[in-house]
């Protein structure tokens, strides 16, 4: 019978219970230094750095902007103030043309005709008031003499004067001729650009009834547009309130020709020539409850066409005592506009402010903001109303320290984002 040696399965149990203690020492040490790491509280995120720009009341352009139509400085048709067959155009279209420039010929042998008639009766008219006269004379020598009777003077008389007056009357007839005749040469009433004719040689026109050529036919059109006028018009509510502001001296307005005017045209280009306030009108649109006004500008190149809608930016004097602010630091919710500023202790607070224009790039804000007020520009996203944030100058788009703020600004606000996701 074959025997093991004593105490040898009493080592081999108790080196495997030795073993498996310190395993179970091990891993309740790893877990206590897992439980008391867990146990300390994360550092609390730095605040989010934004960038802030300290206002000061100042006085600024008194701005507003309107729409407005061109219409030439002068405009004229060109009719035809006798009837006949046009013959023939005499001007380019489209071209320039100076005062009493031939522009049109109209048929002139009906014309000429009557004038020839009328001269003809003027001359036998005025041989017969010679005779008249002659017989007048020889009987107002024989009445002294009593040769002949008084009634024989008073009709020699009565004879020269209807003589007389019926020359006068051949005269008129034949200036009339004259006019008329001149008629079939259409002349240019003012300088300026000739549009397109609207009849062609060979119809016919008719004539007016009075020296205005009101109902005569429309051969064609000159404008003149150089300078060049701007309508537009303004609320009768913007007025009063624009006259009211100046009563309380928050506005200075310029006289009438003074107020300038900048002009852009239809594709958004600045037009180089500015304009001044010609006209303001001293009634209301009962229609519209608009007054009207009208400025003046030149247009020496004729970039400027009439019936052409601009954009116009007015100067109607100095707004005082305004903040202006960067557009970007304006926020609005539904109680308003408001902007978020950096008190005292670094904390954000929340200001409602007004604005109803601005200049720029700038709002313009005429109540709620105080001199030395420190408004957050950008970074607001992460502001929050209470929280206490870090400032740094704002600087405007384009420049070496905005590139720079804006890099501090974005690397500030991803180290507050990643430690409130640790947290």
């Amino acid at each position: 019978m074959q025997t093991s040696r004593p105490g040898t399965p009493v080592l081999r149990n108790n080196g495997v219970l030795m073993k498996s203690r310190l395993e179970r020492v091990s891993l309740l040490c790893l877990c206590l230094i897992v439980l008391a790491a867990c146990s300390k509280k994360a550092p609390p995120p730095p605040p989010p750095q934004v960038s802030t720009v300290k206002v000061q009341a100042q006085s600024v352009p008194l701005e507003r902007h309107f729409v407005g139509r061109l219409s030439p400085y002068y405009s004229s048709n060109v009719t035809a103030r006798v009837s006949g067959v046009l013959l023939k155009r005499n001007y380019a279209e489209g071209s320039q043309v100076r005062a009493g420039q031939l522009l049109f010929e109209i048929d002139p042998t009906f014309y000429r005709a009557q004038l020839d008639n009328d001269l003809a009766i003027l001359a036998q008219d005025r041989a017969t008031y010679v005779n008249d006269h002659i017989t007048a004379e020889r009987n107002r020598k024989l009445l002294p003499v009593g040769s002949i009777s008084q009634q024989t003077v008073d009709n020699s008389d009565a004879a020269e004067r209807s003589a007389a007056a019926k020359v006068k009357a051949d005269e008129a007839t034949v200036q009339s001729a004259r006019i008329s005749l001149d008629y079939t040469r259409v002349t240019a009433p003012i300088g300026g650009i000739a549009g397109q004719q609207q009849v062609t040689a060979g119809a016919v026109v008719g004539s007016s009834t009075t020296d205005t050529g009101g109902n005569g036919t429309l051969l064609t059109t000159i404008q003149q547009i150089d300078p060049m006028y701007v309508n537009f018009t303004i609320s009768s509510a913007d007025l009063a309130t624009l006259q009211q502001s100046q009563t309380g001296g928050s506005v200075d307005l310029a006289q009438q020709n003074q107020v300038s005017v900048r002009i852009a045209l239809p594709n958004g280009a600045a037009y180089g020539n500015p304009g001044t306030l010609d006209f303001s009108d001293v009634t209301v649109n009962a229609s519209t409850g608009a007054v009207n006004l009208r400025a003046l500008v030149a247009n020496p190149q004729r970039r400027l066409l009439p019936g052409m809608f601009v954009s116009l930016t007015v100067d109607f004097g100095r707004q005082n005592n305004v903040f202006l602010v960067p557009q970007q630091a304006l926020l609005r919710d539904t109680t308003g506009a408001y902007m978020l500023l950096v008190g005292a202790d670094g904390k954000v607070v929340r200001r409602d402010v007004e604005t109803m224009n601005s200049l720029g790039n700038n709002w313009i804000v005429t109540h709620g903001l105080n001199d030395g007020d420190e408004v957050i520009v950008t970074g607001v996203q992460f502001a929050h109303e209470g929280a206490p944030v870090k400032t740094v100058a704002w600087q405007p788009p384009g420049s070496s320290g905005a590139a720079a703020s804006s890099q501090g600004a974005a690397a500030s606000s991803a180290a507050a984002a990643s430690a409130g996701m640790a947290k």
